[in-house]
């Protein structure tokens, strides 16, 4: 929601709503609401603030507004991932939740409660809608839990949720929250890098415990104890004695972080209002790294921006430029042999915001050369003597009044038309060139191999085995760019403090805490201490490829270490454990919708690695103690001690038995050849845990049936029992039927029968049918 698009028409039955009716210092138990009928929202002592029901694309959504005049401008929704409902819902407040019913009898639960029971409700005239027990505690308010908007008088925490903008009910683009070093960044949603990749930072505590605070008087700032900085205050616009100001402070659908006061004087039906822009954390939107989509770039124009196409791209869609651009040539791929159709051409005073796939050290022709010799590299950036090359999609490009120039590689036979404005392009290389340069450095190469390979078995003997990964060798740009780095034993020793504090074991070796002082961060450390001599180059191949795995869901692996038989890997730090610590440990159970999330996250990062990853690797080793979950609760794979690559025309490679035998497909046991689909059934096994909280394999159980999981929850299913699954828990009986049917088709005996991650992934959406299983015991027969 921005400045524009958060005010929304309410349709004219709520100016007929009997508003005395609906005004209540507290509402009781058993009270109700509907779009159409006579109480369609809940509304505070003055009159200010309402909860209910609010008109959304062809339905209805439950949030917070303040009612101005004539538009209301939205300031909480209860559920910005679920549609939007018919006028036939309704919204009931009972002494277990405050509970949400569609027309089809779907249930939706806003907020519940297992340990206590609501007793009355509240609209405050501070925008916080409450709900209360017998004794007047607060069970739950929407203070606790914002989505775009900050109020006056509300705390916003490291331990909240991200505020998301929204340009409307279901879009979501950036994201803003305190990191794990207490700073207030905004970054976009659909970064694989979370918070590193801040468009905006305001620093200023080094501390966690960190709190953003908005008063009633419009004093945006960071408290940290008795210590705080000012972000913002308010530039007292004059009003009359009689004028009440209600100030907010929120993500904009521009993806800015702003602050707006709202000014209200007179009384009753004659109360008039008027918004005033107060302060805004960025003026030029092309700052913000996503406001154009992928493929395209930002121009500021004056107070807006406007976005284009990169050569060789079209616009997704013209009327929402925004939204970013595609191919207009498909692409030859890797496999094509060298890239003689293209060309290089310069685009200048154009920037790149993401990460590179590679940086080097070398000179503006060489850099050009490699990117066009490169199936990769679609543009290259040169400076300062280091060349840094970029992929698809090309990201959060900028046009800036420096001097500066990215490389583009261009399709020379199409046409490459420009969009209007942008920078002219400078044709800096043709691919027939490039082929004859190629085949004269070719003959050079072929003759030093010749020299070089006798020299090579005379002096191998006295030459450190992996002296080529040595760190004056290896980029070291570590924070910055997440190229992989080449650390000393010394260097990690220091930084685990001599491996004082273990986080757990994997394969291979223990896992110990760190700090890396001049990139500020905190790192993983697993020491290899089993390892095998003649699995070093599988080491060295398999390091590299995971190196270059970048993805949400994914474990980022940022160096090495390398010094005779010590071998280290650093991997970035998850400081919320795993998943095995939230479904077996926790007191309670995590929340049905965090499961469902967390799910959704783990099959999009194995789909990642299957399907998306440069090269592509099979995991062999998921299971929910191998998921980690960062300082957001973002679900993270790891360990990939026991991974394989795979060719992409590859379809089996050969493994022994190594892993966790419940989490190893049959095929795997048997010592067979094994596919992407030995992790499918890993994924099936490790998905029923997570419907069900439990291990595959349990003995303390009320009966025999249900020591084996998947036995078990097959026998629920035939049975029509599913809610013997969850217990009393509140869950989407739809979504659970979807899970556990996708679980079930996951660990089928059969390879053959189990679908692709990407069916997966589909299936969990709820955007394709799913048949009902056999049962995974007699699959073979």
């Amino acid at each position: 929601m921005g400045s524009i698009s958060v005010l929304f028409l309410l349709s004219m039955f709520l100016l007929a709503v009997d508003v005395k009716a609906l005004n209540h210092s507290k509402i009781p138990l058993g009270y109700w609401l509907s779009p159409i009928a006579n109480r369609t929202s809940w509304v505070s002592p003055s009159g200010l603030f309402a909860f209910g029901f609010y008109p959304q694309d062809k339905g209805f959504a439950i949030g917070i507004w303040l009612r101005n005049q004539p538009n209301n401008t939205l300031v909480w929704t209860a559920d910005t991932d679920n549609q939007p409902v018919s006028s036939k819902a309704t919204l009931n407040l009972t002494s277990d939740e405050l509970l949400l019913r569609t027309e089809h009898g779907e249930e939706t639960s806003i907020a519940d409660f297992s340990d206590h029971s609501i007793h009355s409700a509240s609209m405050h005239d501070s925008g916080n809608f409450v709900l209360y027990d017998n004794s007047s505690t607060v069970l739950w308010e929407s203070f606790a839990s914002p989505t775009d908007t900050i109020l006056g008088g509300q705390n916003y925490s490291y331990n909240n949720f991200d505020l998301v903008s929204t340009s409307d009910h279901s879009g979501r683009r950036y994201r803003l929250r305190i990191d794990s070093k207490g700073n207030l960044v905004s970054y976009p949603d659909n970064s694989t890098y979370g918070t590193e990749t801040a468009y905006w930072s305001f620093d200023a505590f080094d501390d966690t415990s960190v709190i953003l605070s908005l008063n009633q008087r419009g004093l945006l700032r960071l408290i940290l104890g008795s210590s705080s900085i000012i972000i913002s205050a308010n530039n007292s616009y004059p009003g009359e004695k009689e004028t009440t100001i209600i100030y907010r402070a929120m993500l904009d659908s521009d993806g800015i972080f702003k602050l707006y006061s709202h000014h209200f004087w007179g009384n009753g039906s004659n109360t008039s209002s008027k918004m005033y822009s107060e302060w805004s954390a960025l003026r030029d939107q092309c700052e913000v790294k996503g406001f154009c989509g992928f493929n395209s770039y930002c121009i500021s124009t004056g107070s807006k921006a406007d976005c284009h196409c990169y050569p060789g791209f079209l616009f997704i869609n013209p009327k929402n430029k925004f939204l970013g651009c595609f191919n207009n040539f498909s692409e030859d791929g890797c496999s094509k042999g060298p890239m003689v159709p293209y060309n290089i051409i310069a685009l200048p005073n154009i920037s790149l915001g993401d990460f590179p796939y590679s940086v080097v050290r070398t000179n503006q022709e060489n850099c050009n050369t490699s990117c066009l010799g490169d199936c990769n590299c679609r543009a290259a950036f040169y400076i300062n003597g280091t060349c840094k090359k970029y992929k698809l999609p090309l990201k959060y490009g900028r046009s800036q009044n420096l001097s500066v120039m990215i490389f583009l590689k261009v399709n020379r036979r199409n046409d490459v038309s420009l969009d209007p404005r942008p920078p002219s392009p400078v044709i800096l290389m043709d691919g027939k060139k490039i082929l004859i340069i190629f085949l004269t450095l070719g003959f050079i190469a072929l003759i030093c191999s010749v020299i070089a390979i006798s020299c090579f078995f005379t002096y191998r003997q006295q030459v450190h085995r992996y002296r080529n990964l040595s760190p004056e060798n290896v980029n070291v740009e570590f924070a910055g760019n997440f190229t992989l780095r080449s650390f000393s034993y010394n260097e990690l020793e220091k930084a685990t403090n001599g491996f004082k504090e273990p986080l757990g074991e994997g394969s291979f070796g223990s896992v110990y805490k760190g700090y890396v002082s001049e990139a500020n961060k905190t790192i993983a450390v697993k020491r290899l201490e089993k390892f095998v001599e003649e699995g070093e180059r599988d080491f060295r191949a398999e390091m590299t490829a995971i190196a270059r795995t970048h993805h949400r869901n994914i474990v980022q692996l940022l160096g090495f270490c390398i010094e005779g038989s010590r071998k280290l890997l650093v991997y970035e730090y998850m400081s919320n454990g795993s998943l095995a610590d939230l479904l077996f440990k926790a007191k309670k159970r995590t929340l049905w919708k965090e499961r469902v999330r967390i799910a959704l996250e783990v099959a999009r990062g194995v789909f990642y690695l299957h399907q998306e990853c440069e090269v592509h690797i099979i995991h062999c080793n998921l299971k929910p103690q191998n998921i980690l979950m960062d300082d957001t609760w973002t679900a993270k794979i790891s360990e990939f001690g026991l991974a394989r690559l795979s060719l992409p025309n590859q379809t089996r490679t050969a493994m022994g038995i190594e892993g966790t035998s419940e989490y190893s497909a049959p095929e795997w046991q048997k010592n067979a050849l094994i596919s992407v689909k030995a992790d499918i059934y890993s994924f099936g096994v490790l998905l029923l845990e997570i419907v069900c909280c439990r291990r595959n394999i349990d003995v303390n159980v009320l009966t025999a049936d249900e020591m084996l999981l998947s036995n078990w929850v097959y026998n629920c299913l035939v049975a029509g029992q599913l809610d013997k699954l969850v217990g009393d828990e509140n869950v989407d009986m739809k979504t659970l039927d979807r899970m556990v049917k996708v679980g079930l088709w996951c660990i089928q005996e059969d390879p053959a029968l189990r679908p692709p991650m990407k069916n997966v992934i589909l299936m969990l959406e709820g955007t394709m049918d799913i048949a009902v299983p056999p049962s995974p015991a007699i699959s073979h027969s």
